[in-house]
Order: C-alpha cells, then sequence, then structure tokens
C-alpha cells in the first residue's frame, strides 16, 4: 500500500522549508531550526512534522541538490551546445559544493558519508553524459573520464569558506579549459643535447 499523497498546501510548505534551509546554509554553516520555521514562514510545529530533526532537513536539502543537480545535465544539453552546457553544469557544481560542505559539518560523519555514497553515482553519470557529447562533438578531450574530472572538483573542498567566493569559480574555469579540446597539439620543447 502506497503512501497517501500529500496536500498541495503541506507540499508547499515542505519545498519553502527546504529552500529557507538551503539559503541559510549558503550564509553559515551553522543553522537554526527556528530561523528557517521564520525564512520558510511556517511554524515549529509544521517543520517538526515535515523534518523530526536538523540531520534529516539538511540530508534532505543536499538530496534535493544532488537531483537538481543531475537532471540539469540533459535540460543543457538540450539548451546548449556541449561545452557551454558543461560550463553551466559546472557553474551549478559551485553553487551545490557550497551548500555540500554546509550540510557535511553539521551532519554525524555516518550519515554524511551515507549521503555523499548515493550520490556520488548519478553525479558521475550525469558528468558523464556531458562529457560525451562534448566528445561526440569533438570540443571536449577523449582522455578524459568523469570520475578524474570530479577527483579535480575535489580538491575545491579543501579552500576555506572567505576563499570559496573568488577563487572557486576561476578554478573550475581552469579544469573547463583543460577539458576543451584543441586543434592541435602543444609542440614538444627542443632537447638541449640535440639544438
Amino acid at each position: 500500500m502506497s503512501a497517501p499523497a500529500r496536500r498541495p498546501d503541506a507540499v508547499r510548505n515542505r519545498t519553502r522549508i527546504v529552500e529557507a534551509a538551503r539559503a541559510a546554509l549558503a550564509e553559515s554553516h551553522h543553522v537554526h531550526l527556528n530561523e528557517i520555521a521564520k525564512r520558510a514562514g511556517v511554524g515549529q510545529g509544521t517543520l517538526y512534522r515535515n523534518f523530526p530533526n536538523r540531520e534529516a532537513l539538511l540530508a534532505e536539502v543536499y538530496r534535493r541538490d544532488v537531483e537538481e543537480l543531475v537532471t540539469a545535465a540533459s535540460a543543457l544539453l538540450a539548451e546548449h551546445e556541449p561545452v557551454e552546457a558543461l560550463r553551466h553544469w559546472l557553474d551549478r557544481v559551485i553553487d551545490y559544493a557550497e551548500i555540500k560542505y554546509g550540510v557535511l559539518a553539521v551532519l554525524e560523519p555516518a550519515a554524511w558519508q551515507d549521503l555523499v555514497a548515493h550520490s556520488q553515482n548519478p553525479i558521475e553519470g550525469a558528468l558523464s553524459h556531458l562529457l560525451d557529447a562534448g566528445k561526440a562533438a569533438g570540443s571536449i578531450r577523449t582522455d578524459v573520464d568523469a570520475r578524474g574530472v570530479l577527483l579535480l572538483i575535489a580538491y575545491l573542498g579543501r579552500l576555506d569558506r572567505d576563499e570559496w567566493e573568488p577563487t572557486a569559480r576561476p578554478l573550475m574555469n581552469v579544469i573547463l579549459e583543460g577539458l576543451r579540446r584543441t586543434g592541435r597539439r602543444p609542440a614538444r620543447a627542443a632537447n638541449p643535447k640535440t639544438s
């Protein structure tokens, strides 16, 4: 037997709570449920009916961000050429990563490890979809894969919060430029013994 459908107002309330929590996390890792309830325009009871504790709410923020990031890949490819779609997607990754680190900072290790484990394959699949489209169009290098790109992106997690805004996007641009396929190979340096 399936769970009863939620009333439209209950769905709206839940969505507003998650959006308020996401906005609060973008500002600070110290998120208080009463502040989120106020931002969402709901009472404490409504918040707790939807999310019994802070961990449940933050896990939902994380899951929704992953879902939006994964579904964005196909939508972006429908609107843009592969490299431009990848650029837009990587911009979303930066926003996602900022929230991700906020969520992981407040969750118990077992809880965040489970979240990360369940999100890795869908994110890798979405990135593979974008890279494959670029490879097929001849605009992305053929010697890269999603796992390698995700390893590069993971290093952004070493940035301190105050470094994030001025540093993350320029570094992501470096990654994107490194993924582009160029028309020619770089010239080899001359061997000093033969010159």
